[in-house]
């Protein structure tokens, strides 16, 4: 059964979770993603699978997608969301009319203006699917105020490379020189991901301990020179292999976002054993960050609020390595692995097949 996946562009997390998809009987994936372009993810990720990666000036080419699409003679067809319009010309397509189309959505459900005026279109193209896979609970409600009827709902959209990531608690356990005291963020160096936000709780912080901890940013953006500040080493983007060492290093991750409907990033760090810290607007945190338990939520936008919450992961720093495991266990559902059995069982449905 060909499974073809029409997706955005790639990613660590991504790669590895098709290539658990392409570890199982029964099911041939084929992906066609934007090619990556300036500081992002190396084509490496990609190495052995089926992917054919399309030139950034030509990824709304609807013939060359259509083209790709028919020459691998889909069973299923996958295509991300509506925000790529030959993508949605894909699925209103005569041509593979009768072949089952899925689509995935991450988008929260905020009762916007903007959200209720879509809602008229919005849900004639999600009714043309066969199943549509959402990241989380909000995204779930977004899809149910369209109209979507539950049993055409899957979670599940996306998953981390767990297997790479697990390890990393209990090194940072065996460190004989104990769990690092040390923050981490990871994101685009912009407005959405709250990094003045960041700034400003991170200097308040370092003003209410007497050994403040070091705080690592991974990314880039236009708001890099914010991050010129006291205690703030910034590294710059790194690809997921370097991630991993880093996250070794580190003892908690902090989020700063203003809109983020599901940073996966929160999924990978619980899957390497570190609390997170992070703000309301983080739609993962709704499935993976257990207030007190592994981490903390705070207030989106406010900078006393996120303060708070990195003084009280400092102070219980010795706390904090069983804090990681218990969002070890929780990240364990988000697996590459297990979105690949998540993703071939959907297969079988959709095709009315049954797979080894």
């Amino acid at each position: 059964m060909r499974l073809v996946i029409c997706w955005s562009d790639i990613s660590g997390y991504m790669a590895a979770c098709w290539r658990a998809l392409a570890a199982l009987p029964g099911v041939e994936a084929h992906v066609i993603a934007t090619e990556a372009s300036g500081r992002t993810f190396n084509n490496d990720l990609i190495a052995g699978l089926h992917v054919k990666l399309i030139p950034q000036d030509r990824r709304e080419d609807l013939d060359l997608i259509r083209a790709l699409v028919r020459e691998r003679r889909p069973d299923v067809l996958y295509t991300s969301g509506w925000s790529n319009p030959a993508y949605r010309a894909m699925a209103a397509s005569k041509e593979f009319q009768g072949v089952p189309k899925w689509m995935g959505v991450d988008t929260p459900y905020l009762g916007t203006l903007r959200q209720q005026v879509g809602r008229v279109v919005l849900r004639r193209y999600v009714a043309r699917m066969d199943k549509v896979f959402v990241a989380g609970e909000r995204a779930w409600q977004y899809l149910r105020a369209l109209g979507a009827p539950e049993a055409r709902l899957r979670r599940g959209l996306y998953g981390v490379d767990h297997e790479a990531l697990a390890p990393a608690h209990a090194q940072r356990c065996a460190d004989p020189r104990g769990w690092p005291k040390r923050f981490l963020f990871i994101g685009r160096y912009v407005e959405e991901k709250g990094i003045p936000t960041l700034v400003r709780a991170y200097a308040r912080y370092r003003g209410s301990v007497s050994d403040p901890w070091p705080l690592t940013t991974c990314g880039v953006g236009p708001m890099t020179e914010l991050l010129r500040a006291d205690g703030i080493d910034d590294l710059g983007f790194r690809q997921p292999a370097e991630m991993r060492e880093i996250m070794l290093r580190h003892g908690a991750l902090v989020l700063s976002s203003h809109f983020d409907p599901w940073p996966l990033v929160v999924v990978e760090a619980a899957a390497a054993g570190l609390p997170v810290a992070c703000t309301e607007a983080c739609g993962s945190a709704v499935e993976l960050v257990r207030p007190y338990h592994n981490g903390l939520t705070v207030a989106t936008g406010d900078p006393d609020a996120l303060a708070r919450a990195l003084i009280w992961l400092h102070e219980r720093h010795a706390e904090l390595p069983r804090m990681g495991e218990r969002g070890r266990e929780l990240a364990s559902g988000y697996s590459a692995q297990a979105w690949a059995l998540r993703w071939t069982e959907a297969a079988r449905e959709s095709a009315g097949r049954p797979l080894p």
